[in-house]
């Protein structure tokens, strides 16, 4: 009997304790949501400024070379040197000039001669217009030599390179290099997006990395009509006036161009949820006691905030800005200091 008791006593023991256990296990709806913290956003007018790299190339490059070989008898400039347009660069040796001079000469004479005579019909026209063709052609081939005898600049310029030494025969490579520096021009591709708001004239500023933050005054010059398949862009000439010429070609350069501003909604950045190998981002919103996953777009940042180009995130919502790892869609959650 006392043996009967002292196991009645254990097992209402064991009871207890398990209803113990149990009702300790027990939590309230309230203590299984997340606490996190929000902040409300708001849309502000952002300045639509773009930035795009480009090297930095001469407005003109021109290479002097004759159209045919020869001796080289004398050039006149050194790499460095600033050349103005017409200036002789190059004296090509001119044997085959002064015979074409000479042949140029003489029918010159020849076609005075026939010339007279057929005033007073001592010729037929037949024979007037053979001298004068035999007349131009010397004269085009004369010119042609002239041209390619005495070299000169089309462009004002500077002298970049120097192939040849005075004497030396022309074997192929220019002779000289000249390239136009003031002013120079930068290429970008800007995304066809933008296409309706680029305009030939519009300003743009340039920094070039050799001269730190300082900032040059550029513009628009050129709009290809085309656009490129794969990257969906299109190109764009821009033109430093580089009046004094401290901006040269091979420079790296940053364009920035400012499209005007628009209304988005700003978010903080630590709103941003980064999804791990797609490249996609993510904000939560929170409302009647829930979040909500919307995809979003961003654009500039804005130093500790990000404009929202596209998404699902209006003026004035809550968003979330703690525990985004462990958020998911439509979970309940509590706010801090609410």
């Amino acid at each position: 009997m006392k043996k009967l008791t002292y196991v009645t006593i254990l097992l209402a023991v064991g009871v207890m304790t398990l209803c113990g256990c149990k009702k300790k296990e027990v939590v309230t709806a309230g203590d299984q949501k997340m606490t996190i913290r929000t902040q409300q956003v708001h849309s502000e007018d952002v300045d639509q400024t773009y930035e795009y790299t480009a090297i930095v190339e001469a407005n003109a490059v021109n290479n002097i070379a004759p159209l045919t070989g020869g001796r080289i008898d004398k050039i006149y400039v050194e790499v460095g040197d600033r050349v103005a347009k017409g200036k002789v660069l190059v004296q090509m040796n001119e044997n085959s000039l002064k015979q074409s001079k000479s042949q140029l000469d003489n029918l010159k004479t020849s076609f005075q001669r026939i010339d007279e005579l057929y005033k007073v019909g001592g010729c037929s026209k037949s024979d007037w217009d053979a001298m004068k063709t035999q007349l131009d052609v010397a004269q085009t081939t004369y010119d042609n030599l002239l041209e390619n005898t005495r070299l000169i600049s089309p462009i004002s310029g500077v002298v970049t390179q120097r192939n040849y030494d005075s004497g030396d025969l022309f074997g192929g490579l220019p002779v000289v290099q000249v390239q136009q520096i003031t002013p120079v021009k930068m290429n970008i591709n800007i995304s066809e997006t933008l296409f309706k708001k680029v305009k030939v004239g519009t300003p743009v500023s340039i920094q070039v990395d050799a001269y730190g933050e300082e900032v040059f005054n550029g513009r628009i010059s050129l709009i290809y009509p085309t656009m490129d398949g794969a990257t969906h862009t299109f190109p764009v000439e821009v033109t430093l006036a580089n009046t004094d010429s401290r901006v040269r070609p091979g420079m790296y350069a940053r364009v920035t161009i400012n499209f005007g501003t628009q209304k988005h909604v700003v978010v903080p950045d630590e709103a941003i949820f980064r999804q791990q190998g797609s490249g996609n981002r993510y904000v939560y919103v929170y409302k009647d006691g829930k979040v909500s996953f919307n995809q979003v777009e961003i654009g500039r940042h804005l130093g500790k905030s990000y404009e929202l180009l596209s998404g699902n995130v209006q003026d004035g919502d809550l968003v979330a800005t703690t525990g985004l790892a462990r958020l998911k869609d439509g979970l309940e959650v509590n706010v801090e200091g609410k």
